[in-house]
């Protein structure tokens, strides 16, 4: 049997079940590699090996029996503390675990520790490294979860996006994303910073990975994506408003994608976004801004000297947009998500940039979010997979897009573009 620490979730899974591996063994694994790897990638915030060894000892039987999990620092655990990737919350330590933390645990997830992510899930990073090229950026907010995962630290992670948090990541270190509908998965328990926004999503290596996970926290049968379809899919090939910061990378993985798709079979065409659509590029800072500043209302009146410049500085920008132009910024996402399915006629999912190009190099910034606001901005599912090499030979992603509540059909089609472009 290969390592257990590089198996898929959804390998582990069976070798489990079947009795071929233990679960104390498959965290031994984890932690051996966590041991090699962590001190340049450095992924975690908290990691308790002694913990994550009982836990795993006393795993409960579910669908994620004996998996090891990575979650990211602004979701809540009561055996671990959460600090939100800011130091005014340096040491807090929760009562309980947050709503996916607790049905991860029920389903028999094993926390192994708690990932890096920037301040507040928004502008700091923090001290990750990307595993593939160490002074480049892993992508953030959920900088951890994508690092530890494409480091074979764990098998499965949590993360969130707000703007591009769980895609950005997940493409930048190689490996899959998959930010659900808005609300798939309960968001209680999670450090909110956009009530309009915030989705927790997850990060794995294989595309059924991320359904196995996100089923078994949300309740939900999300199929399995390996499964083919009875038929190749419709698929529209997305440039989006943004794709003048599209990198040459991106700019050259695009049409060599929509060949790829149309070689295995699928019907390809090009597909523009409505006008309403496009004006989530100018909305989404407004309401992301806005809604922040208010959810850190204590953070602003009593720990101020604790939030970095550059947060600060969004912050009041979101303090000072008058009534007027939030509440239209809020009604340009309405106009867009009405007028999305228009966009999607006749077509099963859209395929669209991941990001810009490959990791920027250097610490000091996530990546441009700009290929992923406008997803989160509309509620629907859209999962990133591993498509080519960027000219550092970091990886490179594409995102799949579907409408609102047709995460089984995200997660199929996903799988069936990533084994169309391998």
């Amino acid at each position: 049997m290969q390592d257990p620490a590089k198996l898929t979730a959804t390998e582990a899974a069976r070798l489990i079940r079947d009795g071929s591996l233990d679960p104390l063994d498959l965290m031994e694994a984890c932690l051996e590699r966590i041991g090699e790897g962590e001190p340049g990638v450095r992924a975690f915030t908290w990691l308790d090996k002694e913990l994550a060894r009982k836990a795993a000892e006393a795993v409960l039987p579910g669908p994620l029996h004996g998996l090891p999990i990575g979650v990211k620092d602004v979701l809540d655990t009561a055996d671990m503390p959460s600090e939100y990737g800011s130091p005014i919350w340096r040491g807090w330590r929760p009562r309980a675990d947050a709503a996916a933390v607790a049905w991860a645990r029920k389903a028999g997830a094993v926390v192994i520790g708690k990932t890096v992510t920037t301040e507040f899930a928004t502008r700091k990073p923090g001290p990750t490294r990307n595993p593939h090229n160490k002074a480049h950026t892993p992508g953030g907010s959920s900088s951890g979860s994508a690092a530890g995962v494409a480091d074979h630290f764990f098998p499965l992670a949590f993360g969130t996006q707000t703007a591009g948090s769980v895609i950005r990541p997940a493409a930048f270190c190689g490996v899959v994303g998959y930010k659900p509908s808005f609300g798939l998965i309960n968001r209680f328990g999670m450090k909110l910073m956009s009530e309009s926004l915030d989705t927790v999503g997850v990060i794995a290596r294989s595309v059924a990975d991320c359904a196995l996970f996100t089923g078994a926290v949300a309740g939900r049968d999300l199929g399995n994506p390996d499964t083919r379809p009875q038929r190749p899919p419709r698929i529209g090939i997305c440039r989006s408003p943004v794709w003048d910061k599209a990198l040459p990378e991106t700019q050259d993985l695009l049409p060599k994608v929509a060949s790829a798709l149309a070689h295995a079979g699928a019907v390809v065409i090009d597909r523009e976004l409505t006008p309403e659509v496009a004006a989530l590029v100018e909305a989404h800072p407004i309401v992301v801004n806005s809604e922040s500043a208010r959810a850190l209302g204590w953070e602003l009146g009593n720990a101020r000297q604790g939030i970095s410049e550059g947060l600060l500085e969004r912050l009041e920008f979101g303090l000072s947009c008058s009534e007027a132009t939030v509440a239209e910024a809020h009604a340009v996402f309405e106009r867009a998500q009405q007028s999305f399915p228009a966009c999607m006629e006749e077509l099963d999912a859209l395929v669209t940039p991941s990001a810009p190009g490959q990791a920027p190099v250097g610490l000091e910034w996530t990546g441009d979010p700009a290929f992923n606001l406008i997803w989160t901005s509309l509620h629907v599912p859209c999962v990133t997979v591993p498509a080519a090499t960027g000219p550092d030979g970091l990886p490179l992603g594409i995102q799949i897009v579907t409408r609102r509540g047709e995460d089984r059909q995200a997660l199929a089609w996903a799988q069936w573009v990533a084994a169309a472009i391998t």
